[in-house]
């Protein structure tokens, strides 16, 4: 099936729907934990998983699961990850005891991790080049709407209906994804041959677990085993480096890491992705803590941050490339201005403002990390670039998770100003501290494109 302009509409509609659900099953389950823990009868930091073997398993399998639909096929990847992620959704709305909801998440994540790198590169290989980036941002904007208001979606569908009922939204939400997804064009990677980095797969996994768990986990554990987590996952990497060197058929090409822009924006992605987990786990809770809103009122407050969160996918998705980094730049410079404003506003409607400005920003940043690293490769391995992306930001997202509960005051939580305060002011200290290295690197970056064209360079000064 050749590429027009109906089954680009199907990748689209496919690929939004899983970004939606995908996103909101990552923060719509941190309210209803405790209603999860009374209907299952299960309590204490075992109910962390629900939330944690979600994102330990997205994180972790994303990397090899891009790659496989580049060699195998893009749109039967994201067909299998919707079936996978809606048959798992099933089994944890039935589930009648905590082991198995668990062990349905874990399936879940795994389901997820198809869907979005596969997803993300199908859309750049059946769109032209020219409205590429806008397709991505459209989707990655449905994704932003059930980033910011997933909190607040589960803990309604909680009070009035069950915890159940997210999942069960899932279910005929992933199979009219998958359905769409069918109609869609077909695309693989034909430049190599369709041989799997079996070495490199496991390597990396490894790596990848074993780095996520002590991220996800680590702040509830003495700091020898940390360090000593911490060591594996580093010999685990270096050892997956020495085996792509050689391998016929790499997992990822080391050359991708000598893209100087795509290097650029997926780390200053990966700071941008932790400002915007703490952002969204401290504003909600400190509408209802420092401001004193209720769920509800504070839901209602939050619309404006999380309408700009929106929003902000369709507009990453406009920016040309070539200035990619430069509004990455002035993104995380407005963001950490932003929040230094909440933590400092004196008025509920100055910190709602500075809220709308974070939320309007961080949302550009987040989605011009895909958008853009997806512009600045080739094509035909576009699953394994964004695998890569969305591994390294998903791991950062898992930080952020651990950033804001390490903040957290243990009696009134982080609503409390004074923890808020602390989280806000260490996300401020990154995104301005990666702001300046991407401004200098920018520069040292124009000053090589000068020398080494000196006489367009002089050309262009005569001119003037």
């Amino acid at each position: 099936m050749t590429s027009t302009p109906t089954t680009r509409r199907w990748a689209l509609l496919a690929m939004s729907v899983g970004v939606f659900c995908i996103q909101l099953d990552a923060f719509a389950l941190n309210l209803a934990l405790p209603q999860i823990g009374r209907d299952l009868h299960a309590g204490g930091a075992s109910l962390q998983w629900v939330t944690s073997a979600y994102l330990l398993s997205t994180g972790t399998l994303m990397l090899g699961a891009g790659r496989l639909g580049d060699l195998f096929g893009r749109r039967r990847l994201l067909i299998l990850g919707l079936a996978v992620f809606g048959a798992s959704s099933l089994v944890c709305a039935l589930a009648p005891a905590l082991h198995v909801l668990v062990g349905a998440r874990v399936v879940q994540g795994a389901g997820a991790a198809m869907v979005m790198p596969v997803g993300l590169s199908l859309l750049t290989n059946v769109y032209p080049g020219e409205l590429r980036g806008r397709a991505t941002g459209r989707a990655l904007g449905i994704g932003g709407i059930a980033t910011a208001c997933g909190p607040f979606i589960g803990s309604a569908l909680t009070d009035a209906v069950s915890w159940r009922a997210v999942f069960w939204l899932n279910v005929p939400l992933a199979a009219l994804g998958a359905a769409w997804a069918s109609r869609t064009a077909e695309s693989y990677d034909t430049s190599v041959p369709r041989r799997v980095d079996w070495r490199g797969l496991a390597t990396a996994t490894a790596a990848l677990v074993t780095l996520t768990v002590v991220v996800d986990r680590g702040r509830h554990w003495q700091w020898p085993v940390i360090l000593a987590g911490l060591a594996a996952a580093a010999a685990l990497l270096t050892w997956f480096v020495r085996l792509e060197r050689v391998a016929a058929s790499p997992l990822v090409e080391l050359t991708l890491f000598r893209n100087g822009p795509y290097v650029a924006l997926t780390l200053a992605g990966a700071v941008a992705n932790t400002a915007t987990v703490m952002f969204l786990f401290v504003v909600p809770l400190t509408l209802q803590g420092q401001w004193d809103l209720s769920v509800a009122v504070a839901g209602i407050a939050f619309l404006a941050p999380a309408l700009a969160m929106a929003l902000a996918g369709p507009i990453a998705g406009r920016v040309p490339p070539a200035a990619a980094v430069r509004v990455m730049t002035v993104c995380l410079g407005a963001g950490a201005l932003a929040l230094a404003c909440l933590a400092r506003a004196s008025s509920l409607d100055v910190y709602l403002i500075a809220a709308t400005a974070g939320g309007a920003v961080l949302g550009t940043a987040n989605s011009l990390t895909l958008v853009a690293t997806q512009g600045v490769i080739r094509p035909e391995r576009a699953g394994e670039a964004s695998g890569v992306t969305k591994t390294v930001i998903t791991v950062a997202a898992g930080l952020g998770v651990a950033l804001a509960g390490a903040v957290a005051d243990q009696k009134r939580g982080v609503g409390s100003e004074a923890a808020s305060d602390t989280a806000l002011q260490i996300t401020t200290l990154g995104c301005t501290a990666t702001c300046v290295v991407l401004a200098v690197w920018l520069g040292a970056h124009e000053r090589q494109r000068q020398d080494a064209c000196p006489a367009d360079h002089e050309a262009y000064s005569l001119r003037r």
